[in-house]
């Protein structure tokens, strides 16, 4: 069943299994806040088992480009489009997040993000990225990183 993020109260809904799950809380929040100011979009998540076709494309677009598989469970999911960018966001158990940004009108617009919440260490399979941190009031210091996709999908 899809939930809306809220950003004024942060909830762990649908993240109780993370060991990090506040934080995690606090960087899916973050999300929302950022969407809902820049594009007016209200941020709804589903739970892994319901955004099958979702994480499939995201863990696609890994496997292709850069021959990435995430370990860490997905705990939820979302896609949605605002203006001329579909979107893509799993959160996993371990307290990854992974978007994909994918520009439908300009190539060099497409990427795929990871940020990873406060407290975890950094996975394996992505430990070859160089993480610049970020602070923010709902998530602490987020630590991003990303590449940008060269096929089409």
């Amino acid at each position: 069943m899809a939930h809306i993020v809220d950003f004024k109260t942060v909830s762990t809904q649908g993240l109780e299994s993370s060991p990090v799950a506040n934080a995690l809380a606090g960087l899916r929040a973050n999300e929302a806040r950022y969407f809902k100011n820049k594009y007016d979009h209200v941020f709804t998540v589903l739970p892994a088992s319901e955004a099958k076709s979702t994480i499939d494309r995201v863990s696609e677009i890994l496997r292709k480009e850069r021959d990435i598989v995430i370990a860490s469970p997905p705990l939820e999911a979302t896609a949605f489009q605002v203006e001329n960018l579909r979107m893509a966001y799993v959160f996993y158990e371990s307290g990854l997040s992974i978007n994909v940004m994918y520009s439908i009108d300009d190539e060099k617009k497409r990427a795929v993000g990871f940020k990873l919440s406060e407290g975890m260490e950094v996975p394996a399979e992505l430990d070859s990225f160089k993480f610049a941190r970020q602070k923010s009031k709902l998530a602490g210091t987020i630590r991003g990183s990303y590449f940008v996709i060269k096929g089409e999908y």
